[in-house]
């Protein structure tokens, strides 16, 4: 059997279902392979681990989509199948319209994600196998779900060192620039080509239910708000006034716009075009509920302590002015800070706010974007949310 045979011992994090093998453990390609095809993975025994696809150009060489002898492409539409059924109530849902279908290693498919936004499908891959790979499951999604378009929106940083270019197309079908999508019915505009990440940040949904919960009768601060997703969340859980910040333009336009859409003055609220950081050294805080969820500050290994000393630096700033009995809302998407890097970080940043705190909660995880048990990086997001004393 022509495979990728692996060193001898190093199949072990394969047999424990983890999705990534890097170069060191591989002992030989089979003659003829091309960089990204499928291909079996065998033990240095000769032994059929899984199947895969592989980059010799990188360390993070192979990302394995099936694990013993199933045959490979049955397992991939079984494990497609099981992703769809996990979304079943978002599906079937009148009341929210986009969310996550493919959500990475946490549903088996490693270097994809895929969100729907109403009709739409808006692909990203990581990896060159799976953009190999794509064509192939976009024809299987065809025959399990209805949609009218698919853009492909590829531009991580990731696919220079998998020597892939970016890529931002429609794959098939008719994709708009803009659209409107219900979240929990609350009306949203996104712009799927010129948003960030897919278009919206479908991975907090949970969280923006929690401050709903949060927010009746206060004032409440959304820092890096982007098009307002905790903006909304406190207007409809009854804010007395929401404050959001953004360093760009265009996304606190369509934050705007979001408020007026789902009813509410805009001029009762305050919108303001500013760096998050300039934003909290200027102003007095009088906040009862601040939300800080800033772009990852850690996109590589080596980004860490810059990272951390930009979130202690963030947090601390919001703790020092913020009065006794608020609430303070923290999250990191930084895939290399892990939780207990972020929590010893809050902790640091309270001791220089010279602020006690108690937490009250941790990220809530959305149904839609599940965390592989077998895989502990599918955890990226993390949150914490803490009560001033």
């Amino acid at each position: 059997m022509k495979c990728v045979t692996l060193k001898k011992g190093r199949d072990w994090s394969t047999l424990q279902r983890h999705h990534w093998i890097f170069s060191g453990a591989i002992a030989s390609y089979p003659e003829g392979y091309f960089d990204g095809e499928l291909t079996p993975i065998c033990s240095a025994e000769g032994v059929l681990v899984g199947h895969g696809f592989f980059n010799r150009k990188t360390s993070l060489a192979g990302r394995v989509v099936s694990f013993g002898d199933e045959e490979v492409y049955a397992a991939l539409i079984r494990t497609l199948k099981a992703a769809l059924q996990l979304r079943n109530p978002l599906i079937h849902s009148n009341e929210t319209t986009a969310f996550r279908i493919i959500n990475g290693e946490g549903d088996g498919f490693p270097g994809l994600v895929i969100d729907k936004y109403g009709p739409y499908l808006v692909t990203q891959t990581g990896a060159l196998g799976m953009r190999k790979l794509l064509p192939w499951l976009i024809e299987q999604l065809k025959n399990l779900l209805p949609f009218e378009g698919i853009y492909d929106k590829s531009t991580g940083s990731s696919l220079k060192e998998e020597g892939i270019e970016p890529r931002t197309e429609i794959l098939w079908g008719a994709v708009p620039e803009r659209l409107e999508i219900l979240e929990e019915n609350i009306r949203f505009i996104v712009e799927i080509k010129k948003g960030q990440k897919t278009g919206f940040f479908l991975d907090q949904r949970e969280m923006r239910n929690w401050v709903k919960t949060l927010s009746r009768g206060k004032k409440v601060l959304n820092g890096f708000c982007y098009t307002g997703g905790f903006s909304l969340a406190a207007l409809f859980g009854g804010a007395a006034r929401v404050d959001s910040v953004d360093i760009s333009g265009p996304a606190l336009q369509i934050c705007r716009e979001n408020v007026l859409l789902n009813g509410f003055d805009p001029n009762e609220h305050g919108f303001y075009q500013a760096d998050v950081f300039d934003f909290l050294d200027q102003k007095q805080s009088e906040y009862d509920l601040v939300i800080l969820d800033p772009p990852a500050f850690a996109k590589k290994k080596k980004d860490i302590p810059a990272a951390l000393k930009g979130y202690q630096r963030i947090f601390s700033q919001a703790m020092r002015t913020m009065p006794s009995g608020s609430y303070l809302l923290m999250s990191s998407c930084s895939h290399y800070i892990n939780q207990d890097l972020f929590e010893n970080c809050v902790r640091e940043a309270a001791l220089r706010a010279n602020r006690t705190f108690r937490i009250i909660g941790r990220h809530r995880l959305a149904s839609d974007h599940p965390e592989n048990p077998f895989h502990s990086e599918s955890a990226y997001l993390k949150s914490l949310c803490v009560f001033l004393d």
